[in-house]
């Protein structure tokens, strides 16, 4: 019979062929002598530092990797010199990405049993590291799932279901004491939450290639209310272990329990850093679909990539001889070159062509008319008074609600610029963008909820919304000692 069980573990096993492989080659190193080193650990180390820098739009910088894994380098062997660590962490980095390869990926042959009883062979191709441009033409590195899966000791984990046992038995381990134990279990999940925001990334890095390509009529919005629930629960969660875990901190009389506990703190307040990104991600990836639609509607039929020059012409002919190279060279550069119409296509043009007089041109192509340009009255714009106005009334004060027809009722009496600037901050509350206002360090914000019931305003159509001003925790860091735990995570 099938055993399913059994290829998820040989995929396991695959993904660290790459890391073996290191530690078996790392002889031929030649300008370095590599065998004090382990190979292993630099290797983990290394995926461990890009996993750590991801976001959702950037990655890991080379240069930045390579000096972090020097630094370890330097810790394992002391007595080599600075540039062979240097060397050695280019080394496993170029190694983890596959340099050299046409498509920089590994591959692993597996065999699975069918439900007739035959044994048939498959291949496994994977990364572990790869590199990733932006529109501003920098290059990162991030990390796949495999190379996720290789950190955590699993393959193909359900997401959602390892977060949850992962924060589970993270609780249960700070409860025993276990601290050891407990900052093992929260890097896992810490790698679990960059794993779920990478399968989002992905989503939307398909969608902005082509839209027909993710179905955005059932798969990604269940995705995303999905995903908007687990970031509910999550941060409901791990908001209660750093409560745990603080009180932990402060109760411990040994340095070394005060210690772990505090790396525990910065572990799990990292999570939930990354779950309000993720959230901002969420919210804006609706605005995505819409925009992408927009423009690949309009952009024309896809075209043709282009030929890899260097790949598929220059290095295949690097091996020959210059007489066998010639007849590629010439068939590429015939098939390559676009065709030219001939100029004369029949006797009756040419005999036109020739029989046509030559027209004298002239010097000068002829006067240049002069535009008139007419200069048209200033926009419309709303005065400092307005903004002043629309500014106090909207500026309600913590836990305070308002309609947001009162509120319009009374900026109408100010004329009805105020009263539109008013209606344009209370629609922008309606999804207010938390993470940049945590990042800017408001202590407040503005937001508004439907309401029962429509707006009272007769030039206007709508739910009725209810404007509040809630206040935001303080960003990480910046806690004071003498404030209360309580009051540090409300909101």
């Amino acid at each position: 019979m099938p055993d399913d069980g059994l290829i998820r573990r040989v995929k396991a096993l695959a993904c660290t062929a790459p890391l073996q492989a290191l530690e078996d080659n790392k002889g031929s190193l030649g300008r370095v002598d590599a065998r004090p080193y382990h190979m292993v650990e630099l290797a983990l180390h290394t995926i461990d530092q890009v996993a750590m820098a991801m976001d959702f739009d950037k990655g890991a910088e080379h240069a930045k990797v390579i000096e972090q894994v020097t630094h370890f380098a330097a810790v394992q062997v002391p007595e080599q010199q600075g540039h062979e660590h240097r060397v050695v962490a280019e080394w496993v980095l170029h190694k983890l990405i596959n340099i050299g390869t046409l498509d920089r990926g590994f591959t692993w042959t597996y065999g699975r049993v069918d439900g007739e009883g035959t044994y048939s062979r498959y291949a496994f191709d994977f990364k572990l590291l790869v590199e990733h441009s932006t529109s501003d033409g920098h290059v990162y590195l991030r990390v796949t799932d495999e190379a996720i899966n290789v950190l955590v000791g699993a393959l193909d984990t359900d997401v959602e279901s390892a977060q949850v046992a992962a924060e589970h038995k993270l609780e249960y381990l700070i409860n025993r004491g276990r601290l050891e134990d407990a900052k093992l279990a929260a890097e896992q999940a810490r790698y679990r939450t960059v794993q779920y925001g990478e399968y989002l990334r992905q989503y939307l890095d398909a969608t902005r290639r082509d839209v027909r390509a993710v179905d955005w009529e059932q798969q990604v919005p269940t995705l995303l209310e999905d995903a908007l629930k687990h970031i509910e629960a999550r941060y409901r969660h791990e908001s209660a272990i750093l409560t745990n875990i603080t009180e932990h901190r402060d109760g411990a009389r040994d340095a070394r329990k005060k210690r772990q506990a505090a790396g525990l703190v910065d572990i799990v307040r990292e999570c939930i850093h990354r779950h309000m990104q993720l959230q901002a991600r969420l919210q804006g990836a609706g605005a995505l679909f819409r925009k992408e639609q927009d423009r690949q509607q309009f952009s024309g039929p896809p075209q043709r990539a282009a030929v890899d020059v260097f790949n598929q012409l220059l290095v295949p002919l690097l091996g020959l001889s210059v007489g066998a190279a010639v007849a590629p060279v010439s068939d590429f550069f015939r098939f390559g070159v676009a065709p030219v119409p001939p100029a004369v296509t029949s006797m009756g043009s040419l005999v036109g062509r020739l029989l046509t007089v030559r027209s004298e041109s002239s010097v000068y192509a002829g006067a240049v008319p002069v535009p008139e340009v007419q200069r048209d009255g200033e926009a419309v714009r709303f005065s400092e008074e307005d903004q002043h106005i629309a500014g106090k009334l909207i500026d309600l004060a913590v836990e305070e609600t308002r309609s947001l027809s009162a509120l319009l009722s009374e900026a109408r009496v100010h004329g009805p610029s105020v009263e539109r600037l008013v209606l344009h901050d209370a629609v922008h509350a309606f999804s207010p963008a938390l993470s940049e206002a945590m990042l800017r360090g408001d202590s407040t914000v503005l937001i508004a909820t439907p309401a029962v019931g429509e707006l009272d305003v007769p030039s206007l159509g709508g739910d009725e919304l209810l404007i509040s001003r809630v206040g935001l925790k303080a960003p990480e860091g910046e806690w004071d000692d003498d404030v209360s735990r309580d009051e540090e995570f409300d909101e």
